[in-house]
């Protein structure tokens, strides 16, 4: 992310309120080489398939803002806590596994899929069955979490291409995985309100 990650410990329950991370200078020329800094202070190429992980991570964050611009009173506390989350996804990936690490990094848990997969069965029980594959647009809050999802598939897809090449916390994959899930549902039901799901129509133009 940029600025560079700062490194993130798990806080403890008593200190979680009182953690700030203080940033002072926006700028450090740091990256003007094409490296970058991860959050365990190791630099690899901007390139590095971690950086391109957590990179789209963060597009999908700054996606989601877009989004909240077109969310009801609802769902927009849902996507302000996802985003929260996605920065503790950036900080777990920007941190590389290390067998005896000197502190405690901020990892994904699985408490924060589950909330995803409950949200999802929240949502979902109140749309139509669907009839056919559904087309990315409908309202603007439709159309802009179906370009989230899209996004989410992507981080994922790139996260998945980290951990072929070295061991990251899978945790980060599922919660990516149901987090396009839950966008979908929700572009579901924010076309719900509207004229409801545009469908495919298969060889309809042939």
């Amino acid at each position: 992310m940029t600025p560079p990650l700062p490194r993130l410990t798990t806080p403890s329950p008593a200190s979680r309120a009182d953690r700030v991370v203080k940033l002072t200078r926006i700028y450090t020329r740091t990256g003007d080489s094409g490296q970058t800094m991860l959050g365990d202070g190791s630099r690899v190429a901007k390139t590095d398939a971690r950086v391109t992980a957590y990179g789209t991570v963060d597009e999908l964050n700054a996606l989601l803002g877009l989004c909240r611009l077109q969310a009801d009173e609802q769902m927009d506390p849902a996507l302000a806590r996802i985003q929260n989350d996605l920065f503790d996804v950036g900080a777990d990936l920007a941190t590389p596994e290390q067998d005896d690490p000197p502190y405690e990094p901020l990892r994904v848990v699985a408490s924060q899929t589950a909330w995803l997969e409950q949200e999802i069965d929240r949502v979902n029980a109140a749309l139509e069955p669907l009839r056919s594959f559904v087309l990315p647009a409908g309202s603007p809050a439709a159309a802009h979490l179906h370009h989230a999802r899209t996004v989410a598939r992507r981080a994922e897809r790139d996260t998945a291409a980290l951990a072929s090449i070295t061991p990251i916390n899978e945790e980060v994959l599922r919660y990516l995985n149901r987090l396009s899930d839950y966008l979908f549902v929700l572009a579901r039901d924010a076309n719900r309100g509207a004229a409801g799901d545009v469908l495919w129509q298969p060889g309809e133009n042939r």
